[in-house]
């Protein structure tokens, strides 16, 4: 009877020990960009199994990155646009002066997608012709100056309709700074930022909704990260860069807009559009995780430089699958110091 009731014990036990977790896992929280969305998705995945941690991303544009880890509801945010001072101040502000740290992740390219059924031969683009579309100067597919980058090239007579971001987005922040460097009336009139003031176009939320919009409007451009043109099979243009090539984005491209930086600043912020050089793809950009200096879960802050450190060494193997460029050698140095600034 004894021998019942302890192998009765037993199994209880055993039942109710089943039900506990065998370890905690770790979770890390993120949002932000829809540009690197792809690439992240790919590494939090595969490290899961690696690291053993986690991570829950939610692409909502650069701008509700920004927000959303200055106000704490995330771990760690996502950018394609560097912070600005007045938003790293604000972030010192909420976090009792506490910085947030900017982690280049990989290097992507804003592309110029359009639909234009009949035209089999990618079109080239000139500073001017984009700079004129996105002012609502050039309303034809057939006018003057696209006629004259693409000779040869039977352009329909169809109207130019603009397609842009409606959300708060890294890609626009890009897209933005190549035509404020390369229109002084673009600059002037609408400038630089994760959101402007658009002169003419259709808004639409996140790089699939941009993507999904060209696919249906005939006569549509508009830009989106490369991986995103890529995979919803529509046609790109080539961009005439600062040194007088039309150039197409390609990871081979993309990397030589970052390797003509002479030097990179120690907090990370920089723009590479319009780059000078042979084969620069002139509207790349880095990507960037949005990172705090001061974690108060150990496990979690231990578990974020765990992943960063994976990120920017074994992670960028996997990269250029997805039409992404990897991190220049420099850059992945000077990041591994300032992971040791996590605490």
């Amino acid at each position: 009877m004894a021998s019942k009731k302890n192998r009765a014990a037993f199994i209880v036990c055993f039942a109710f020990a089943a039900t506990l977790p065998l370890a905690a896992q770790i979770t890390l929280t993120g949002a932000g960009a829809t540009f690197p969305a792809p690439v992240y998705q790919k590494w939090f995945s595969e490290y899961q199994s690696v690291g053993h941690v986690q991570i829950n991303y939610q692409p909502i544009g650069s701008g509700g990155g920004i927000r959303s880890v200055t106000e704490g509801t995330v771990d760690f945010g996502a950018s394609d646009a560097p912070l600005t001072d007045a938003q790293l101040q604000a972030y010192k502000q909420k976090h009792g002066g506490h910085s947030v740290l900017l982690f280049p992740t990989v290097l992507g390219a804003a592309v110029p997608s359009y639909n234009l059924p009949g035209v089999s031969q990618t079109l080239n683009f000139t500073p001017e012709i984009l700079a004129g579309i996105y002012l609502g100067k050039i309303v034809k597919w057939n006018a003057p100056e696209i006629a004259r980058a693409n000779p040869g090239v039977k352009l329909p007579a169809d109207d130019v309709i603009v397609i842009h971001r409606s959300d708060g987005s890294g890609t626009t922040y890009c897209w933005t700074d190549y035509l404020s460097k390369i229109s002084p009336e673009w600059k002037s009139k609408v400038g630089t930022n994760t959101s402007v003031d658009w002169p003419v176009g259709l808004g639409q939320k996140g790089n699939d909704g941009v993507a999904g919009l060209l696919k249906q409007q005939r006569g549509a451009i508009g830009y989106l990260e490369l991986i995103y043109a890529v995979k919803n099979h529509l046609p790109y243009g080539k961009v005439k860069n600062a040194s007088g090539e039309f150039v197409k984005a390609d990871q081979r491209s993309v990397t030589a807009a970052a390797a003509v930086l002479k030097e990179i600043p120690a907090d990370f912020r920089v723009s590479i559009t319009n780059g000078t050089g042979a084969g620069v793809y002139p509207i790349s950009t880095f990507t960037w995780l949005l990172v705090p200096s001061q974690w108060s879960d150990q496990s979690k802050k231990n578990a974020m430089a765990s992943f960063l450190k994976w990120a920017i060494t074994i992670g960028q193997s996997r990269v250029e699958s997805l039409e992404y460029a990897p991190l220049p050698a420099g850059v992945v140095t000077k990041e591994q110091k300032q992971i040791a600034a996590i605490n």
